[in-house]
């Protein structure tokens, strides 16, 4: 059994001349990030792996994770601007000695993904986090698995 946990980046902010990419967190995001990966970490969700996108929001949101978690944050180019494709390759190239992986990245490609492998998720607000156990052994079967929605949450609503 593995464990699948999306989460989209933290609220950012889009100073003037800032390329999309290097957008940084709001305060907002960054209070979010911290809450929801203590709230996380103190319902004893376990992660061991981090995957985000290398566009600045994303990753940042990601190390606050890792600074609840104490894990690496490691980056893949294909979740900034990702399709559903896009996850579904991360998620094959993840080892398999990786039980519980979070997925840092963007809408609208992680809405589009997690509505792809359950039906009970309409849309992610920044900062939103879903949690999804997926019947395999191997990251390599995930296609074939069955995918069951865990958890659903939203900052300010925990």
């Amino acid at each position: 059994m593995k464990k699948l946990i999306l989460v989209r980046h933290a609220k950012s902010d889009w100073p003037e001349e800032t390329e999309d990419f290097d957008r940084p967190l709001a305060d907002k995001g960054l209070n979010d990030a911290m809450h929801m990966s203590r709230f996380m970490k103190s319902n004893n969700i376990s992660i061991d792996y981090l995957v985000s996108s290398p566009a600045v929001r994303a990753l940042h949101t990601c190390e606050v994770f890792n600074q609840t978690y104490q894990l690496n944050c490691i980056t893949d180019e294909k979740l900034y601007n990702p399709s559903e494709r896009n996850f579904e390759s991360v998620i094959y190239s993840l080892d398999d000695s990786h039980n519980s992986v979070a997925i840092f990245s963007h809408n609208n490609g992680i809405s589009n993904f997690a509505n792809s492998i359950s039906e009970d998720i309409f849309h992610f607000p920044t900062c939103g986090v879903a949690g999804f156990e997926i019947d395999c052994d191997s990251w390599a079967e995930f296609d074939g698995a069955r995918k069951k929605l865990l958890f659903f949450y939203e900052p300010g609503k925990i």
